[in-house]
């Protein structure tokens, strides 16, 4: 399925996304931020998606918010707010989605683009690759979910500093930082992502939900009342299709086949 400025393409159990502003670097516009929600829908209406990866088209995977919008807009404070409302309410969504979301980064992430890499479950990075929060340089601050993301993912003194400085990574930091899950030999990012996906699709959607839920939910609660939400949800998950599946080809010694979310 093509949308103006993201393509979406379900097969496998995969569900490939694609920014695709090459020209303008695959910088985030309103039409693009609209497309992206689009292509959400897609994946929650299908019950065979069991993983998503998400990738630009061109030389980069994205430069970050596209300034002939930001100018557009920045001067009227209701659009502006509203540009910036759309712009979390869809990387919400994708962070919400209840499959895994692997990214995949070549060229560079930067500023909106690293904020999109944030969203992500997994990230795969070329290692020829950067990512950047270049803010700090244009006297800007990140106001795509960046401020309260990255030091959540990183750590305060590592966020600040890159934040503060408008300093780059290269592959080798951003592995080291924990930005990123696997970093793939320059030109194979796209291999590394879809051997991802595809070990990601064999697995039960139902199980990876119940993982992406206790992470998300349990980072925002007390230890204790963590574990609580653990042995609900776990427990609950114990009682599923998926569960009995997995105990009994454990018990075969054959390999499981879960059934569609």
């Amino acid at each position: 399925m093509a949308f103006d400025t993201v393509t979406c393409a379900v097969d496998g159990g995969i569900a490939r996304v694609v920014l695709n502003r090459p020209a303008q670097l695959n910088a985030i516009s309103p039409e693009l931020l609209e497309d992206l929600d689009r292509a959400c829908a897609v994946v929650e209406r299908d019950p065979g998606v069991r993983v998503v990866t998400l990738t630009g088209a061109g030389r980069v995977f994205c430069a970050g918010a596209d300034l002939k919008a930001v100018r557009a807009l920045v001067g009227d404070p209701e659009r502006w707010n509203g540009f910036l409302r759309l712009w979390h309410r869809v990387f919400n969504r994708i962070e919400a989605l209840p499959v895994p979301v692997v990214a995949g980064v070549h060229g560079l992430a930067l500023a909106g683009g690293l904020e999109l890499t944030l969203v992500a479950d997994l990230v795969v990075l070329d290692a020829a690759a950067r990512l950047g929060d270049q803010h700090a340089n244009f006297g800007l601050v990140a106001g795509g979910g960046g401020s309260q993301r990255l030091p959540r993912l990183v750590g305060a003194r590592r966020a600040k500093e890159l934040m503060l400085l408008g300093g780059w990574l290269d592959a080798e930091q951003a592995l080291a930082w924990g930005l990123v899950n696997r970093v793939a030999p320059a030109g194979g990012v796209a291999a590394a992502v879809e051997e991802l996906a595809r070990a990601l699709a064999q697995k039960s959607a139902a199980a990876s939900r119940t993982v992406k839920t206790l992470v998300a939910r349990g980072l925002g609660l007390a230890l204790a009342d963590g574990l609580e939400l653990e042995l609900r949800l776990a427990g609950e998950h114990m009682r599923s299709p998926d569960a009995a599946e997995g105990l009994r080809a454990f018990a075969e010694r054959r390999a499981p086949v879960f059934t569609p979310a």
